[in-house]
Formats: C-alpha cells, structure tokens, sequence
C-alpha cells in the first residue's frame, strides 16, 4: 500500500512554495507529483519587506504574515494532492519547512525563525502536519541548518566511492557522504549559490533570475572585486557552518561595490558573483576529507548552465552530474526531505545529522499539529 508524506518549503528565493508528494512504500522514496505554487504579488513583498534589514514593521503585520504564508503553504498542499489525485485521507502527514525569515544561528541564545503557520496547515488541509524541524536543533547546541543532509545520506549514500551532494538554491550546501561507513556525513553552507545573481539581475533587468547564467556568461570577471568578496571571514569558518540572507544580501555586495577603485559594468558584477559561487563550492569540496570523487548537484542553480559549466571546470576530473541521474529529482529534493523528515518525526526517529548540524545529539525533530 502507498505510504503518502507531502513536503512544503518557501527557500530563500521567496518566490512561493515548492510541493512534493513522495510515497515512501518502497525501498526509496518516490515523488509522486511535484508542483511549485508562486507566492501572489503582493504576498511575496511582505516576506521580501520582513527579511529585509530595515524592516521596522510592528507585531500584528508579523503575525499576520505568518497566517497569511500558513494559508499559501495549505492551498500549495491542497494543489498538490488535486492534481495528483490523491485524497487528503490517503496522506499520512505533512511536513512544512516554512518561510525562513531570520536566522541566528550563533551565540548562546541562537534562534532561527520559520513563519507559516503549521495550524492554519492542518485546519485547511485535513492533514496532520509536522513543522518546527529546526528549533530541536538549536536546542541542542547545534544550528538548525543544513537537515537535508539526513536525507541526503539515506538517498545518495555509495558504498563504493565517496560523494557530495551539492546544493544550489539561494545558498549554497555541501554534504559529504564517505563510502565508509564508520565516517560520519558532513554538511554545511558553502556561501552564496544563486541569491546574490538573483538579487542582483532583479535590480538591473527586472528579472528574477539570470536564465541558463546567459546575463553572467556575457560579462568578464572582476579580479579585484572576486578578491573582495572571497575575503569574507564566512569562507574561512570551520564547518559546521550556516548562513543565509541575513549575511548575504545586496546591502553586503554593495558594501563590496563601494569599496572598488572603479567601476564595474552591471554585466561583468553578474559574471563576479557567478564565478564567487562556482570558486567558494570548489574550494569548499576540495577541502574535505575525504574529497570526493564525484558531485551530485541538486536544486535550481543545476538549471544555470554557466554555473554547471564553471563547477565542471574548477572541480575536474572529479563529475559534475545532478540528482536526476541518481533517481532524484532536482528540482525537488528539498520538498521531498522535509516529507521524510515528517514521517522521521511520526515514527519517533532523529531527522538531524550532527556532524552537520553541530548538534550534541541526534533527535527526533519538529512539532506535531493534529488535523483533528
């Protein structure tokens, strides 16, 4: 009999909320039907306006975002099971990452903040849902983040050679899978993978993101302003490590722009942050031990062909391939762990890696809202 799980998460592209109904029957996971339902206009300015470092809003806009993104997360959910043809009734549980809003993951009281509201999920969809993946985390000294590294060694784990899983969404994340068993998996954030491109091609062409890396691959990269922004401290912070807008974003390369003797073409800033994305992600899987012998890649950034192109460069002779190769598609692989960590949490079994993480612990994740 199918064993249905739903995965729900809004990245930090904030462009709406990516779906996966996975069937955990088998062996593997399969995706069943997979569907991106965009954020409305108008809803995606608030979120942008929220995460933004100037936002002074009060605490009933706050709050009524957070039920705002819980109904969009249902109705994605809803979507899904419609077009699929699956009745709600047939869906063990649904598993919501949420819209990342803020994350601190440092310092005694670190916290990272998820808005949608997993009540508003379970009252609309008639589906008992597990959300709050990252807290538990937190909570055990660790920071919340990467927890696709979990899945990761559960899908793509090799006995035979040793891997990375790559991927690329607004940051960038690396999971090292050793062969041997008696290693443990890493995981951690590499820095910026599309969200600088995106922020930066939006500003200058309305668009809201660089197809294929054609904007990038017309320009020239900037020496000096490569080694402005390579100089950042994140690069050189031992794993484990997370990072995401709060660190960069478009205020942090101006900053950058400002300090440069001359100035550069829109066109050849664009071709730099490529080129920053494919150099921090090659020095990142150089430097792990073991290194890997091959990369699967995974998440949007596998459809930008510069970027694909640049990797393939700096990390030969080691294979540059994505996920779909392996059984998984890429575009969805985050959806569908967040379905497992669902049902990782229904069966009272850790979701966390702490070799990735920096957790004291593995530990079951996530809070339960019951439909009923």
């Amino acid at each position: 009999m199918p064993e249905f799980y739903v995965g729900l998460i809004s990245g930090t592209s904030t462009d709406g909320v990516d779906s996966a109904l996975v069937d955990f029957e088998g062996a593997t996971p399969r995706l069943i039907k997979a569907l991106n339902h965009p954020y409305p206009a108008d809803l995606r300015g608030r979120v942008e306006r929220l995460i933004t470092p100037e936002w002074r809003g009060t605490l009933t806009e706050f709050g009524h975002l957070h039920a705002a993104l819980g109904r969009a997360f249902a109705e994605a959910a809803v979507r899904l099971l419609q077009e699929a043809g699956v009745e709600p009734a047939s869906v063990e549980a649904v598993g919501s990452h949420g819209q990342t809003v803020c994350h601190a993951p440092q310092g005694e009281d670190r916290f990272t903040l998820q808005l949608g509201d997993p009540n508003r999920i379970a009252a609309l969809t008639g589906i008992t849902t597990v959300a709050d993946f990252r807290g538990k985390d937190m909570a055990l000294g660790g920071q919340g983040a990467p927890l696709v590294p979990a899945f990761h060694a559960t899908v793509l784990h090799s006995g035979s050679e040793d891997r990375a899983i790559l991927n690329l969404g607004g940051i960038a994340n690396l999971t090292v899978l050793p062969s041997d068993p008696g290693r443990a998996a890493l995981g951690f954030d590499t820095g910026p993978a599309n969200t600088l491109m995106d922020g930066w091609i939006r500003r200058h062409k309305n668009k809201g993101f660089d197809r294929n890396g054609s904007w990038a691959a017309s320009g020239r990269v900037s020496t000096q302003l490569l080694d402005h922004l390579l100089s950042d401290p994140y690069f050189k912070i031992p794993a484990p490590k997370s990072t995401g807008r709060e660190h960069f974003n478009q205020a942090w390369l101006d900053g950058h722009l400002l300090a440069q003797a001359d100035d550069i073409a829109p066109e050849d800033v664009q071709t730099t942050l490529l080129e920053l994305t494919a150099r921090s992600i090659a020095t990142a899987v150089k430097s792990c031990r073991p290194v890997p012998c091959r990369v699967i890649a995974c998440g949007g950034g596998t459809h930008n062909k510069a970027l694909m192109k640049r990797l393939s460069e700096l990390l030969a002779p080691c294979p540059v391939q994505t996920s779909d190769e392996f059984g998984i598609p890429a575009d969805w692989m985050e959806a569908m762990a967040f379905a497992w960590l669902a049902r990782q949490t229904l069966a009272g079994r850790p979701g966390n890696l702490p070799s990735a993480t920096g957790a004291h612990r593995a530990a079951v994740l996530g809070a339960i809202y019951a439909a009923d």
